[in-house]
C-alpha cells in the first residue's frame, strides 16, 4: 500500500468504524457523587479499548439545567460542572487517541436551553428585536392571543409553543419548542445562528475531535409562514421536517470538516423513513454518514430485515456512502427487553408501561443480533452496556423518573430513563462499581445485575461481554484483510431456507442467522469461527447466528434443511 492510499484509508476511518455511544451521566462516576462524569470515563478506557471499538461518541457533556438529559444547551464551548471541566475533556480526547480511541461530540444545533444567553436576552427584549430574531417568537391566535400561533405538537407530547410573560406580568408572544419548553427552537434563517453553529464546529475540531454527531439533524429549518399541519396528512414539503434548505447548511459544514486532517466525520441523527431521501444528505458534499433507524426499528423477522438491509446497501451505494447500523441508544428501548416482547419493533408511539418480555429469549436474539450487525458492511454504533447484555429497567420509582417523553405524557409514556440506568462493572449489589460503594446513583440500579457486571463478565466464555469482544477482534481483522468494503458489493447473499439468513462478508466468511423456533443444518466443509449460542452436531439451533470460514472457491454455499 502506498503511503497515499494508506493516509486515504486511515482518513476514511468512519466508513467500517465501530463507534460506542457514551451516555456521561450514567457510564463511571468518578468523584462519587452518584452521577457518571468524565473521571469515571477516563478511569475506565482500559475496558473501551480491550473491547476492540474504534470511537467513542458522547452525548452532550455541556452545561445544562439537564431537562432534557443535556440537550438543552446553555454554553456549546463549554462543560457542565456536573460532568468535570474543559480540561478534563480535552485531556480525555487525548488520553483515548493514545489507546487507539476517537472522540465524536454531539452538537444540539435545532434548540439551545431556556437559559442560553440567547434565550435570556430574547426574553427581556421588546417584540420584533433582533435578539428574538434568533428563535420563533410569534403572537397568538384568538381575539386576546390567547391560543398558539399554530397546531404543531411537540415530539415531547402537548403544544409545541409556550407563552411568555413581559416585564409588567402581562401576557407575551409564544416561542416555538419542537422538544420540551425549556429547549426553544432557533431561527436557521438569521445569520447569526449559522455563523454560531459553525464556530461552534471549529471549536471542538480544533480540540481534537474526530467527528461530530448532528442532533434532530433533519429539523433545523422551518416554513417562515409557520402553517397548521392538516390532521391526517403529511405535507410535501413539511414545515420543519426534511425541508430542502437544510442542504445548503451542511455543504458549509462538510467545507468546514474537510478543512481539518485526519478525517473528521460528520453524522446525522435522522429519523426518515424514506431511505432516498435519507442518502440525498450523504451525496458526497455533505454529512458523511447517518443514523440507519429503520434497522432498529426493524422487528426480529428475517424477511424484514433482509428487505431493510437490502434498501439501505442500495441507497447508500447510489451516492457512495456507507451504512450505519444502530440496535440501541439512550432514547430507545434495550435490545434484550425489545427482543424478547411478542412485538419486536420499536415505535415510539407505541411504548407503554408494563410489556411483558421474556428476558432470556431477548439475550438469545440480542446475542445473534449482535453477530448479524458486526457482519454487516459500514459503520455500527453500539450503546454502552449492550455489551454486557443489560435489559430495560422498567420498574424505576415514579419520583426518580427525569424524562420529559415522561413528564410531558402524563406518565402514559415510560420515557427513556430505563435505557440510561447507570453501567454496572462489578461487586454483588448496587452501585456495582458505578460510583464508590454506599452511594447512590441518580437512577438506581436492579440487584438483578449482579451477574451482568464487567467483572463477572470478563473471561467468562459464553458472556456477551466476551461474544461482542470476540466478534470485533474478529470483524476487525476481516474487513482490515478485504480492504474494509462499505457497500452493497462487500455483501453477497447465499440460498437458505425461510426463516434464514446468510450472506458472505469481509476476507472469505459467512454469516448464517436462524430466527425460526427450530434448529437448522449449517453446510459441511465450513469452520465454525464463532457463533452466538453452542453449535452441536452441526446444527443453528433457534434465534442463533455463527460465523464460519467458508470452504474452497469452487465450492458453492447454501444453507439447506
Amino acid at each position: 500500500m502506498t503511503d497515499e492510499a494508506g493516509k486515504e484509508r486511515a482518513d476514511a476511518w468512519w466508513r467500517n468504524a465501530v463507534i460506542y455511544q457514551i451516555y456521561p451521566r450514567s457510564f463511571a462516576d468518578g468523584d462519587g457523587d452518584g452521577v457518571g462524569d468524565l473521571a469515571g470515563v477516563r478511569q475506565r478506557l482500559d475496558h473501551l479499548a480491550s473491547l476492540g471499538v474504534d470511537a467513542l461518541w458522547f452525548t452532550p457533556w455541556y452545561p445544562s439545567p439537564m431537562a432534557d438529559g443535556g440537550y438543552d444547551v446553555a454554553d456549546y464551548r463549554g462543560v457542565d460542572p456536573l460532568f468535570g471541566t474543559l480540561a478534563e475533556a480535552e485531556e480525555l480526547i487525548e488520553e483515548a487517541r493514545r489507546r487507539g480511541l476517537r472522540t465524536i461530540v454531539d452538537v444540539v444545533p435545532n434548540h439551545v436551553s431556556r437559559d442560553h444567553p440567547w434565550f435570556r436576552a430574547a426574553l427581556a427584549a421588546p417584540p420584533g428585536s433582533a435578539e428574538r430574531a434568533l428563535f420563533h417568537f410569534r403572537p397568538g391566535r384568538g381575539p386576546d392571543g390567547g391560543l398558539p400561533p399554530n397546531n404543531w405538537v411537540s415530539e415531547f407530547g402537548g403544544p409545541a409553543w409556550t407563552r411568555v410573560t413581559g416585564p409588567d406580568g402581562s401576557p407575551g408572544e409564544w416561542y416555538l419548542h419542537l422538544f420540551a419548553p425549556e429547549q426553544p427552537d432557533l431561527n436557521w434563517a438569521d445569520p447569526r445562528v449559522r455563523a454560531e453553529h459553525e464556530a461552534v464546529l471549529r471549536f471542538w475540531l480544533d480540540r481534537g475531535v474526530a467527528g461530530i454527531r448532528v442532533d434532530s439533524a433533519t429539523l433545523l429549518t422551518k416554513d417562515p409562514a409557520l402553517p397548521d399541519l392538516v390532521p391526517g396528512r403529511t405535507p410535501d414539503p413539511h414545515p420543519y421536517a426534511d425541508r430542502d434548505d437544510l442542504h445548503e447548511i451542511y455543504r458549509s459544514w462538510r467545507r468546514i470538516a474537510d478543512s481539518y486532517p485526519g478525517g473528521r466525520l460528520l453524522v446525522g441523527e435522522m429519523w426518515l423513513s424514506d431511505p432516498a431521501r435519507l442518502a440525498r444528505y450523504l451525496s458526497g458534499d455533505e454529512l458523511h454518514t447517518a443514523f440507519n433507524f429503520s434497522f432498529l426499528q426493524s422487528p426480529w423477522d428475517a424477511e424484514r430485515i433482509r428487505a431493510c438491509i437490502d434498501a439501505t446497501l442500495e441507497s447508500h451505494e447510489a451516492v457512495g456512502a456507507p451504512p450505519t447500523w444502530v440496535l440501541c441508544n439512550h432514547d430507545v428501548t434495550r435490545t434484550v427487553t425489545r427482543y424478547g416482547r411478542a412485538d419486536t419493533s420499536f415505535d415510539f408511539a407505541g411504548k407503554r408501561h408494563a410489556v411483558p418480555s421474556d428476558l432470556a429469549l431477548g439475550t438469545r436474539r440480542a446475542r445473534a443480533a449482535c453477530l448479524l450487525t458486526l457482519a454487516l458492511p459500514g459503520s455500527l454504533y453500539l450503546y454502552q452496556g449492550e455489551e454486557l447484555g443489560l435489559y430495560e429497567v422498567e420498574d424505576l420509582p415514579a419520583d426518580r423518573l427525569r424524562d420529559p417523553m415522561h413528564v410531558r405524557s402524563g406518565g402514559t409514556d415510560p420515557g427513556r430513563d430505563g435505557c440510561r440506568v447507570p453501567m454496572p462493572w462489578s461487586g454483588t449489589a448496587p452501585p456495582f462499581g458505578f460510583a464508590p460503594d454506599g452511594t447512590d446513583p441518580w437512577l438506581p440500579q436492579p440487584a438483578g445485575w449482579a451477574s451482568l457486571t464487567v467483572a463477572a463478565q470478563d473471561g467468562a466464555p459464553d458472556s456477551m461481554l466476551t461474544l461482542y469482544r470476540s466478534a470485533l477482534a474478529l470483524r476487525r481483522a476481516a474487513t482490515t484483510r478485504a480492504g474494509a468494503p462499505a457497500g452493497a458489493s462487500a455483501l453477497r447473499w447465499i440460498p437458505a431456507p425461510t426463516g434464514v439468513l446468510a450472506f458472505g462478508w469481509g476476507d472469505g466468511l459467512v454469516c448464517v442467522v436462524n430466527f425460526t423456533p427450530r434448529p437448522v443444518p449449517l453446510p459441511g466443509g465450513h469452520t465454525v469461527l464463532l457463533a452466538s449460542a453452542p453449535v452441536a452436531d452441526g446444527t443453528l439451533g433457534p434465534d442463533t447466528a455463527a460465523w464460519l470460514r467458508a470452504g474452497g472457491d469452487d465450492e458453492p454455499l447454501s444453507v439447506v434443511i
